[in-house]
């Protein structure tokens, strides 16, 4: 089950890889994230020290949160992978030009995990190829939908 998206990925970048990562998060975090107070579409991924971390996502404290913590919505988290697939993703970074991006924070045998993306960014002229496949294939639905 989906929390929250980051669609801007996706016509941002061309995603090659999906991996699924754990975050290292404060009790008040989850308890927002299961309100539905998350949102990750200015958020990104980097490799520090051997260590991957998510640094951007918002995560908007309740109202109810705890008098004795201080909250910080954007505060960086850390993202839990094996070192296997950590050192695949160094590789990958460092030598052949991807990026990682967050693509959805959503719930795995409730346990709140991340979708992570190797992803190639778009040039503008792949951007507008993709707007024009989309428009044509919702024109497409259309006529169908209007002979039957």
């Amino acid at each position: 089950m989906s929390i929250a998206e980051n669609k801007k990925a996706f016509h941002d970048y061309f995603i090659e890889e999906r991996l699924e990562a754990g975050l290292v998060l404060e009790g008040w975090e989850v308890k927002a994230i299961r309100a539905g107070r998350a949102q990750i579409k200015e958020a990104y991924v980097v490799l520090k020290n051997g260590e991957v971390f998510l640094i951007g996502a918002h995560i908007s404290p309740l109202l109810s949160a705890s008098t004795h913590v201080k909250p910080d919505p954007v505060r960086t988290r850390k993202l839990l992978l094996h070192n296997k697939e950590i050192a695949k993703l160094i590789g990958k970074v460092e030598r052949a030009g991807y990026a990682l991006v967050p693509l959805d924070l959503h719930y795995s045998k409730g346990r709140i995990k991340l979708a992570i993306g190797l992803a190639k960014g778009k040039k503008q002229y792949d951007k507008r190829e993709d707007e024009k496949k989309k428009d044509w294939e919702r024109e497409k639905g259309r006529l169908m939908r209007e002979k039957a």
